[in-house]
Order: structure tokens, then sequence, then C-alpha cells
């Protein structure tokens, strides 16, 4: 009853000037009518939430294991930022060089410039941070890291690099998969980009 009284009160004063020490708040939500059923009811549109159960099997290794995940992507989700902000850099760069031999001398000096830039910080990920960055890459460019390097590279590097990640375990060719095996990572995301982790 409360809510209809103040929908109506706000309705009421919606197109009046709003004066000082008035008792509405600055910010009110409306509610709509929608009829269902024959019956007209009172509604309101929410933002989605999302709800997650705990499991019976909830442990502390299990929750280790979360917080683990919550740092590692902390820690490597910045740098899948950059490969995306440097990707539509250079893709737009390109644009300027009609010329293959251009090109090709543009990739070796942006090549050049990233590794001197973040080489070190890259060399001390360990080979879990490593795996989840190559997600987060296909995650924001669209692309798996060996089409990437195929792209710009060429087949025999991507091949070469391919397989120096296979003997680490991995895979360059390995998508993200945001509604099955890596739902988990996109949640954790989706929380961190809201603010809320």
């Amino acid at each position: 009853m409360f809510l209809l009284f103040a929908a109506a009160e706000a309705s009421a004063q919606k197109d009046s000037v709003r004066v000082k020490g008035d008792s509405l708040p600055d910010r009110f939500y409306l509610l709509q009518e929608v009829e269902r059923d024959g019956v007209k009811l009172p509604e309101i549109e929410i933002k989605e939430a999302t709800i997650h159960a705990r499991s019976e099997r909830t442990r502390r290794s299990e929750y280790r294991q979360y917080e683990k995940l919550v740092y590692n992507i902390r820690k490597v989700y910045p740098y899948a930022l950059i490969v995306r902000s440097k990707l539509a850099e250079v893709n737009n760069d390109l644009k300027n060089y009609p010329d293959e031999r251009d090109r090709k001398r543009y990739l070796k000096e942006v090549e050049k410039d990233v590794f001197a830039r973040y080489q070190h910080d890259i060399e001390n990920l360990t080979i879990t941070q490593g795996k989840l960055l190559l997600k987060l890459i296909d995650r924001e460019t669209q692309n798996t890291s060996y089409t990437l390097i195929r792209e710009y590279r060429g087949k025999f590097s991507a091949t070469f690099w391919q397989s120096v990640a296979r003997i680490f375990g991995t895979n360059l060719k390995e998508e993200y998969d945001p509604y099955g095996e890596d739902a988990l990572i996109e949640a954790i995301i989706k929380e961190m980009d809201a603010g809320r982790l």
C-alpha cells in the first residue's frame, strides 16, 4: 500500500519543481501498471542479480582455489586488456602502410616496444597464469593466440610457438568458453568490472 501511495505521490509531483526541504528523495521509481490475466498490477523493472548457491561440498580447499583464481585473474586481466587495445591500435596503424615491407617493419617495431615494456612481467607469470592469460586474450580479442600469431607473424612462427606451448601443457588454439568450462572466470570478471570484487 505504501508503494502505491509513494508512486501516486511521485507521479503527481513529477512535473513540479523540487522545493527545498521537499520530503521526496532525489531518486524515486515510478511503478508501471501492467495487466496480467485480466488483473492490473503495479510493476517496476529491476536490474539482474546473480545468485550463486553454496554446495554442500564447499570446503576450505575449494575456497582457496577460488581465491587463487581471483588472484590470478587480477594479475593477468590487465594484460589481456592491453593486448586488446594494442591490437586495435596496430590494426588502425596498419591501414597507413600499403607496402608489405613497411608493414613488417612497423610490426617488428611494435613487437620490440611491447617486449621492452612487458617482457619482465610476462616472464614472471606462472604456467597457470599464462594459460589464463591466453584464454583472456581470446575473450578480449575474439581470436585465439595461435590465430593472432599466424596473422601477424606467419604460419611458421605460429606453429613454432604452438609447439613450445604444448611442451608446457597448454594450447594456443584453445578458445574461451564463457558458458561452459570458463563460466566461473566469466562470473569473476563481471564482478570485477562491476566493482563488486
